[in-house]
């Protein structure tokens, strides 16, 4: 009798244990990364960062490298693969790795535009970038679906996105990576009188526009471009493969630090959808980060509370 109470002790221990042990994998620490521009990567800012204990970044200010007016690009091909090469090199001595490209966005840089010369016009701009950043070797390729539209034009920009996505995708794919569309902001249809939102301005538009691209295809969530941005997460699932973090209220581009304490978003609410998603990228701060060194111990105490309500279940 002694015998089986010490063998059932035993077996709950172990059970215990394997729960535990499951527990703490089912929500191991995300890698920590942020967005910066092409031309503000330097040896000394990424060193520092790796210093922070970040170990990834999302490049983006590509639309520096365009002319103004006529939108080409600034730098000869030779000029643009030297500059692209160095950022690798940088990055390598760093020990920082590429999480993400966030691709040229705004009015002249719309994938969705309904002009067929404009539209392959960007998208060439586009693939000339996914070409020679290759040798980055980047997770992830992140897009915006469009900038502002016009009045009741929404339907013909949807398709229009989805034939550019389905287009740049190949290339995308090409380099070994993962196409990503991202939310936007849009608490309201119009912006103006005669001014539409952009797309994937809610969580019912960003779940039909995902719909109706292939599984192949992916979104990004930024988590100050929507109130509740919980919700959008829950309902992508494993569709989601990248985030912006940031604080907000949904309303307006705050980009608030997360524990500055300004915005409205509910951390823990958010870890539960991520973890629940199956999302295990990286963490990717978008936002007016005070410093590098204050990034880290941001994550950790988010963390470290999201656990605390694990525990209390």
């Amino acid at each position: 009798m002694e015998l089986k109470k010490k063998f059932l002790l035993w077996v709950l221990s172990l059970c215990f244990f394997c729960a535990a042990a499951q527990k703490k994998t089912a929500y191991k620490p995300l890698k920590l990364g942020y967005s910066i521009g092409l031309n503000k990567i330097s040896k000394e800012e990424l060193q520092n960062a790796k210093k922070a204990g970040i170990d990834y970044i999302e490049i983006g200010g590509w639309n520096a490298l365009l002319d103004k007016q006529t939108r080409a690009f600034i730098l000869s091909d030779e000029d643009l693969k030297k500059k692209i090469d160095e950022v690798k090199l940088i990055a390598d001595e760093a020990g920082i790795k590429i999480w993400s490209l966030h691709m040229p966005y705004g009015k002249d840089e719309d994938i969705s535009i309904a002009d067929e010369v404009a539209r392959k016009r960007t998208l060439s701009t586009h693939e000339k970038i996914i070409k020679y950043a290759a040798v980055l070797k980047p997770q992830i390729i992140l897009f915006h679906p469009s900038w502002y539209l016009g009045l009741n034009e929404r339907e013909l920009r949807k398709d229009e996105l989805i034939k550019s996505a389905l287009e740049l995708n190949k290339k995308v794919e090409k380099i070994n990576a993962k196409m990503v569309v991202e939310n936007m902001l849009g608490p309201q249809l119009l912006k103006s009188p005669q001014q539409e939102r952009p797309l994937c301005r809610s969580v019912d538009e960003v779940t039909e526009i995902m719909g109706r691209l292939p599984k192949n295809i992916y979104a990004a969530v930024d988590m100050n471009h929507i109130k509740n941005p919980e919700k959008l997460i829950n309902a992508l699932g494993n569709r989601l493969k990248s985030v912006h973090i940031a604080d907000g209220d949904g309303l307006a581009e705050r980009h608030y630090f997360p524990c500055s304490g300004k915005g409205k978003n509910d951390w823990n609410a958010i870890f539960s959808a991520l973890y629940g998603a199956g999302y295990d990228g990286a963490f990717i701060y978008e936002s007016a980060y005070p410093s590098l060194a204050a990034m880290k111990p941001c994550y950790e105490t988010m963390y470290t509370n999201f656990l605390s309500t694990i525990k209390e279940k």
